[in-house]
């Protein structure tokens, strides 16, 4: 049996291989918990290479947080080298000091992403479990099963905390996002890319609203 990492969870896979055409790193942002997933992709097929978390919970103060999210970040871009990384947006919930933190987790991995001049991709919850189940208001017991199915996991290298496998999903969202024909692959930005496709936003904007 694997020792457990630093950050607590037995991390699935091993570092990146060679052959991957495209290396790919999903992240969940958290303030007690942070998921990671990386996909290797091979042609039209993507594999498992890793995913764990990095625990915070433990450590004191908002900002030694936010550092150790920073410097765990740019450890795994260093380490597994991905070309490219989807990050989840944060769920508008009712409390905004969650939120404020929330997003404060999420700010700083991208900064860490960005640093390194790797492109970003932000996805919403709901268009991650659209995209992996088939439905936006899919559980997270759902996507992981789906993880399992789609990637062929074993039961035994499943991790036990969903954080992990919320951001391996967003990984393969963004997979499948990538090699839709709608979405161009010379928009180096948000902007440019809301320019490009007006409709496409239309629709997920309504989807939201529901």
């Amino acid at each position: 049996m694997k020792p457990v990492g630093e950050d607590g969870v037995k991390p699935v896979g091993a570092k990146r291989k060679d052959g991957y055409e495209r290396v790919i790193m999903g992240i969940d942002p958290g303030t007690n918990v942070m998921g990671y997933g990386l996909l290797g992709i091979k042609g039209k097929k993507p594999e498992l290479i890793v995913m764990g978390v990095i625990q915070l919970g433990k450590i004191t103060g908002p900002y030694k947080k936010l550092h150790r999210i920073f410097e765990r970040v740019s450890s795994l871009a260093t380490q597994y080298e991905p070309d490219e990384v989807a990050i989840e947006a944060p769920f508008f919930g009712k409390n905004v000091q969650s939120m404020l933190k929330l997003g404060r987790a999420q700010g700083v991995a991208i900064a860490a992403v960005v640093s390194r001049g790797i492109s970003i991709t932000e996805y919403a919850p709901l268009s991650i479990k659209q995209s992996v189940t088939g439905s936006g208001g899919a559980t997270k017991e759902r996507v992981a099963n789906m993880l399992k199915y789609i990637l062929n996991i074993p039961e035994e290298r499943m991790p036990h905390l969903l954080d992990a496998t919320d951001a391996l999903a967003a990984a393969l969202a963004h997979f499948y996002e990538s090699g839709k024909p709608f979405k161009s692959r010379s928009a180096g930005s948000w902007e440019t890319f809301l320019a490009q496709n007006p409709d496409r936003i239309a629709g997920i904007t309504g989807k939201l609203k529901k």
